[in-house]
């Protein structure tokens, strides 16, 4: 089992259990408002899983009563936003972040409870699954304070449910409720409370824990092209060109079969 996951910042915790990374968000009085440094502390952690077999998924969750309301504000005393960008402070980590998410071969799963808003709905739905509760609260509150996104949200929310749900969420700043947000496409799946949250999101992750890493690292890395705006007949072809010599338990795995 691997040891030596341990947190660069107060502000995150790191467990392992069953070949599965939890980064828990950890400023619960703050309802885990994020700070530069646990943007990076996130990175740091799934950028150490690249060269671990013995992680097969990233759950990325927050302590106490919420996922996160967004980015810490405080952060941002003494800083003069410019044309709508909150600055390098947030953004130059932000960025390394969710491409570190996106890219890394293990599937990151958000398990999203209470609040999750802004800048934490962002690095969210760059998750490959959003899992939450009917009665978590989701927003986008850029316009509300004369902001603009930086962090992903006009593409990935827009992948998510589609451009005019995307443009009455984010010009309304309205809240959406776990429900809707499984009904519209931001989440997987939304339960009744937090404890069958958890129990759903370890379900899940086993059954990804149990079948070939090597293989769903390929599926992620093809559902990333699904996403780059190719047409269709050059996507189906790089599917098809596409090599993965990573893979190289097949015969094990057909064995009971064969």
């Amino acid at each position: 089992m691997s040891t030596h996951y341990r947190s660069p910042s107060e502000y995150l915790l790191a467990g392992i259990d069953n070949q599965i990374l939890t980064i828990t968000l950890n400023r619960p009085e703050q309802l885990n408002s994020l700070r530069p440094e646990m943007l990076d502390g996130i990175r740091t952690l799934i950028s150490q899983t690249e060269s671990d077999k013995e992680i097969a998924v990233v759950v990325i969750e927050g302590a106490g009563r919420a996922f996160s309301a967004g980015v810490d504000l405080k952060v941002l005393q003494g800083i003069d936003p410019k044309a709508g960008k909150i600055g390098d402070v947030f953004d130059k980590p932000a960025a390394l972040t969710w491409d570190t998410i996106r890219h890394s071969r293990c599937p990151i799963i958000a398990k999203v409870h209470g609040a999750c808003f802004t800048g934490a709905l962002e690095i969210a739905l760059h998750c490959d699954f959003i899992f939450t509760t009917i009665d978590t609260k989701f927003g986008d509150t850029h316009a509300k304070f004369g902001l603009r996104p930086t962090w992903g949200m006009s593409q990935t929310l827009t992948q998510a449910v589609g451009v005019r749900m995307a443009k009455e969420i984010s010009f309304s700043a309205r809240t959406v409720l776990g429900k809707e947000a499984v009904r519209i496409g931001i989440a997987n799946e939304a339960v009744a409370d937090k404890e069958t949250l958890d129990a759903l999101v370890d379900k899940r992750a086993k059954q990804i824990v149990s079948n070939s890493q090597a293989s769903v690292a390929a599926f992620k890395d093809l559902y990333n092209l699904a996403q780059s705006g190719l047409p269709i007949d050059q996507a189906l072809e790089a599917e098809l060109e596409r090599e993965y010599p990573e893979i190289a338990d097949t015969n094990d795995r057909l064995a009971d079969f064969k």
